[in-house]
């Protein structure tokens, strides 16, 4: 089937920029809305970043501010990733990933993103198969979403346990705090 065919050639190949390979310029706001559709594969417009969506990023603190109306490096390695986990996490949960990499330094994070995203394209990108006709999409359909469902299941227990250690690394209000 051509359709999967040419889905399957996409998930094999397109992968964001590498870190070297982002704007070496710092960008305004609608150019980083026209940039980031380059970085992960879409197929509709819905999908799309908007300007509200970065400044609630950025109030939220899931993105760095702007440095004087202007956005860098680091602002498209973490609008990339935040977008990616977005599609399966709420966005809290996606930042919070994204937080507990930002030790490692925005290059390092960004890189273990890409990579970790690599190989789970190629993974999914092999479970299709092109040769079999439209009969046989249902099946497949099953398939991804159980795979899914088994991975959002597993993420989500995941998840859990990174707040449980935040928590636990608090000190504990008195009822005086609360």
């Amino acid at each position: 089937m051509e359709e999967l065919k040419e889905l399957k050639e996409r998930m094999e190949a397109q992968r964001p920029a590498d870190w070297d390979s982002l704007p070496d310029l710092n960008l305004y706001m609608d150019q980083v809305i026209g940039y980031m559709p380059r970085q992960l594969i879409q197929y509709g417009e819905e999908e799309r970043l908007t300007s509200a969506m970065v400044n609630n990023y950025i109030k939220d603190g899931l993105l760095p501010r702007a440095e004087g109306k202007r956005y860098g490096k680091v602002h498209l390695a973490y609008l990339t990733a935040i977008c990616a986990l977005k599609q399966v996490l709420s966005v809290r949960d996606a930042g919070r990933l994204a937080a507990h990499h930002a030790d490692e330094g925005p290059r390092e994070m960004y890189e273990r993103f890409c990579g970790e995203l690599d190989r789970a394209l190629k993974e999914t990108a092999g479970r299709l198969e092109t040769d079999g006709d439209r009969e046989d999409l249902p099946r497949l359909a099953l398939t991804l979403a159980l795979r899914s469902y088994a991975d959002k299941l597993a993420c989500e227990r995941v998840i859990d346990l990174i707040r449980e250690t935040e928590t636990e690394g608090k000190p504990k209000k008195s009822k005086k705090e609360k």
